[in-house]
């Protein structure tokens, strides 16, 4: 699998073997076990990062791990976000210290489910779904309000460009949440109706 990390205007392109994948399963979790207590992403304190802000701080020290020319270590960040987000096919890391604006980019192909748990891939477009599987899917692609500096905003994933696209920055957290809200009744109203979101 091929993970293309961009930063700045230069493009890695990170080759990790399945069986490398497979190696490294152990190590990903024990990242994950770090991760659980929570973690300081830049100046916000995240109590419990979800799946995708999890890939955003593993995405910051795969950043670190490049500059370092640390191969090694690259490698198995780009495992972990490759075994995280099985549709991912780019990361672009903020180079700013601001984690949470790390984007990632998937392939256009519809999403596979290969187990139960939550998933952050989108369905594809036409695909529509139960009220359920609707409402849960919606919760997925967007995601929670995150803080960045001194405001709050969320992502929506835009299936149209298969990437994450950032809300506009809101100065209260409440009003942030408000926006949230009408995005995934949006998003859920869309998979209803089997639209492209």
């Amino acid at each position: 699998m091929i993970l293309n990390a961009i930063i700045g205007d230069t493009v890695y392109s990170l080759n990790v073997p399945d069986a490398f994948l497979a190696q490294a399963a152990d190590y990903f979790d024990r990242l994950d076990r770090d991760m659980d207590d929570g973690w300081q992403m830049s100046r916000e304190w995240v109590p419990s990062p979800s799946r995708l802000e999890r890939c955003q701080i593993v995405a910051d020290k795969l950043l670190t791990a490049l500059e370092n020319e640390n191969d090694k270590l690259g490698r198995l960040m780009a495992g972990y976000i490759l075994s995280r987000l099985p549709r991912v096919a780019a990361v672009e890391p903020d180079t700013t210290g601001e984690i949470q604006n790390t984007r990632f980019q998937f392939h256009d192909e519809p999403a596979v489910v290969a187990d139960e748990r939550r998933s952050d891939r989108p369905v594809p477009s036409g695909a529509g779904l139960d009220r359920l599987a609707a409402l849960e899917q919606a919760g997925n692609q967007v995601t929670r309000v995150f803080k960045v500096g001194k405001g709050f905003r969320f992502s929506v994933y835009d299936q149209a460009s298969a990437s994450w696209q950032d809300s506009p920055l809101v100065a209260d957290r409440e009003e942030a949440e408000r926006l949230r809200q009408i995005a995934v009744k949006a998003r859920y109203e869309h998979l209803l109706r089997g639209a492209a979101p």
